[in-house]
């Protein structure tokens, strides 16, 4: 059974910082490439960031500067860390593991940004 579950989520002023981690199990956690989303009331789904089994980064535009994707595949964990938070990052957000055609998704973690 392969779960993905997500921590960190909360509340913070505008500017201040926030760690997401999610923890993977049941999966060969090493070999996926695993994403942060986000969907804010009202919105579409969007990237965040992603990082491969070979720990190739992208993200997207909105966050690039501010928010650090990572993984430890000793501990099956990826990491958003999330800095110079905005009001506009506020979100519900989701972490995925993606390899062919499995595609997992974790039940998601609330971030509000206060202005």
């Amino acid at each position: 059974q392969v779960q993905l579950v997500e921590s960190g989520g909360g509340l913070v002023q505008a500017g201040g910082s926030l760690r997401l981690s999610c923890a993977a199990s049941g999966i060969i956690f090493s070999i996926f490439t695993m994403g942060w989303y986000r969907q804010a009331p009202g919105k579409q789904l969007e990237m965040v960031a992603t990082i491969t089994s070979g720990s190739v980064i992208n993200y997207a535009d909105s966050v690039k500067g501010r928010f650090t994707n990572s993984r430890d595949n000793a501990k099956n964990t990826v990491y958003l860390q999330m800095n110079s938070l905005k009001p506009e990052d506020t979100s519900v957000y989701y972490c995925n593991a993606f390899r062919r055609t499995a595609n997992f998704w974790g039940q998601g973690t609330q971030v509000t940004v206060s202005s």
